[in-house]
């Protein structure tokens, strides 16, 4: 089995922006579909997981952004699992053209019982067989990023449709990037130029639900909270 997927795309129209580079949301996009695509193959794809009552989770997420790459460019897209945890695990991403990389991300995974609702140990998730690659993208820890919004005034809401949702019944991952993203005007998502965002999911959103969005400025970018009935489903960090 091998312990790295790599695939070769186009940038579509599809998912690039009003810039004609590929949009932001779509990176996160992206990512997601190539750790499916690897999943799948290692046989711990998400129908192979629910088969035995597990289910993936996202904890956290992260892209840093050296270069968006435009419409019609041919790139590659690279993802690999880190050595678990016990109860966590994380899978490094890259893409790139040529000899440019575009953009490194990272993701913090758990595995829920569905039955029982508590953690499955992520150690026992990957095939003994997989030999895992001991290099990852970045070695500092994801950001500890503060839940403290007292105060802090509402800008932006967002209803969650039926688009948002998931097969898991709840509001997909990628789906909270776009939420936030769309909180934006163009004139102000560019003058934000983003080269990081870092999202930590909290709890899950549900069809009909509104969230709303606080931000909070810091040194570099934005700290955002997204909430439902004052209760943190999100916290990013915008760079």
């Amino acid at each position: 089995m091998e312990n790295t997927l790599k695939r070769d795309m186009l940038v579509y129209p599809g998912v690039c922006d009003y810039s004609g580079n590929l949009g932001v949301p779509d990176a996160f996009g992206i990512c997601m579909d190539l750790a499916a695509q690897h999943a799948n193959s290692l046989g711990i794809g998400m129908w192979h997981l629910a088969s035995r009552s597990l289910f993936w989770l996202t904890v956290k997420t992260r892209i840093h952004f050296l270069r968006r790459p435009r419409m019609g460019d041919a790139i590659t897209g690279e993802t690999w699992p880190e050595p678990a945890d016990k109860i966590r695990c994380n899978r490094d991403y890259r893409l790139w053209a040529g000899d440019e990389v575009l953009a490194v991300g990272k993701t913090e995974w758990a595995v829920v019982n569905t039955e029982t609702g508590k953690l499955y140990p992520a150690s026992d998730i990957y095939p003994k067989e997989v030999e895992m690659r001991s290099d990852t993208v970045w070695d500092e820890p994801f950001a500890r990023l503060r839940d403290d919004f007292d105060g802090v005034s509402v800008f932006a809401r967002h209803t969650v449709m039926s688009t948002d949702i998931d097969v898991g019944g709840h509001m997909n991952n990628v789906a909270y990037v776009w939420a936030l993203a769309e909180s934006f005007s163009t004139q102000e998502w560019t003058a934000l130029n983003v080269r990081d965002l870092e999202i930590h999911f909290k709890a899950s959103c549900y069809e009909g639900q509104t969230i709303e969005l606080q931000r909070r400025e810091r040194d570099g970018g934005l700290d955002i909270r997204m909430s439902v009935a004052g209760k943190t489903a999100v916290l990013a960090r915008i760079g």
